[in-house]
Order: C-alpha cells, then sequence, then structure tokens
C-alpha cells in the first residue's frame, strides 16, 4: 500500500544533502572520525574520483590552516587593543592629574583624551570587525609580514650557520 507522499521522488539541493549526510555520519560513528580509507570509499560511493577527493582534501587542509591563522591574528589584535586601552588609562590619568594640579580644572586633559578616545573607539570597531574587504586585507598584510619574518630568520640562521664553519 504505497500512499501519494511515498511516491514522489524528495529531491535536496547540494548544501541540504550535505548536512543530511553530515548528520547520519555523525550519527554512525561516535566519536566522528572516519580512516582515510573509510573516507576513500565513502568519496567512491558518492562517484566522487580518487583525484577530486585529493584536490578536495587539499583545500580543506588550506582553509583550515587559513582559519587557524585568522585565529592567531584575532588574538593579537586583540592584545593591541588591551594595550593600546592601558596606554590611554596611564597617560590619561597623568594628563588629568597634571592638569588639575596645574590648572584646577580638566579642560586641557579632556579635550586631548576626547580626540585620543575617538581614535581608539575606531580601533576597538576595526579589531572587532572579522569579516568583509578592511579585516581580509588587514589579515593579508598581517600574514605578509609573518611570511616576510620568517624568511628574513631563515636567512640570518643559514648566514651565521655560514660563518660558523
Amino acid at each position: 500500500m504505497e500512499t501519494s507522499e511515498n511516491s514522489i521522488t524528495q529531491t535536496y539541493i547540494q548544501q541540504d544533502a550535505q548536512e543530511i549526510l553530515k548528520i547520519a555520519f555523525a550519527k554512525k560513528d561516535e566519536n566522528g572520525e572516519l580512516t582515510r580509507p573509510q573516507l576513500m570509499e565513502i568519496a567512491i560511493e558518492l562517484g566522487i574520483s580518487p583525484s577530486e577527493l585529493e584536490l578536495a582534501e587539499q583545500e580543506w587542509c588550506l582553509l583550515k590552516q587559513d582559519s587557524q591563522e585568522k585565529l592567531v591574528f584575532n588574538v593579537q589584535r586583540r592584545q593591541k587593543l588591551r594595550q593600546d586601552l592601558m596606554k590611554f588609562g596611564i597617560v590619561g590619568s597623568f594628563l588629568i592629574l597634571l592638569n588639575l594640579v596645574t590648572t584646577h580644572g580638566i579642560s586641557f586633559a579632556l579635550s586631548i583624551l576626547l580626540v585620543w578616545g575617538v581614535f581608539l573607539a575606531l580601533s576597538a570597531w576595526r579589531t572587532y570587525q572579522t569579516e568583509g574587504e578592511e579585516y581580509e586585507k588587514a589579515f593579508s598584510r598581517w600574514k605578509l609580514k609573518k611570511q616576510l619574518g620568517q624568511s628574513f630568520s631563515t636567512i640570518a640562521e643559514k648566514v651565521l650557520k655560514g660563518w660558523q664553519s
């Protein structure tokens, strides 16, 4: 006895199919881990060639590495913001005390702190903005500086080893 619901073929968009399979895989294996041969077997069953799987695996590795680098980048940006806030607090306190002692008011210190505070607020906004073109540009600059630093370190090590020999 077949109902009209069973006779209609259901179709899924690719993203929905991926999510369904992801849930099914997670439920199938309690620890959520697959061996490379198991992954290959699943890919073959889905009609994915070994070369396509290899390319997908390489892309996944790059995306994972990029994601980890962005985490480090975000942590460093937040640390720099905290340092800037500490400087603002220390210098601001000093300016207010100096202004109180010399003029018995805070008008001079307040004007400096307001201008500085605006720039600090803009910096904070950029720090916590983790999407968009400006973020990607800042991340690319940071990544390039990091790569250049590593290159210079490698060259310096080779030169020092050459001199020591």
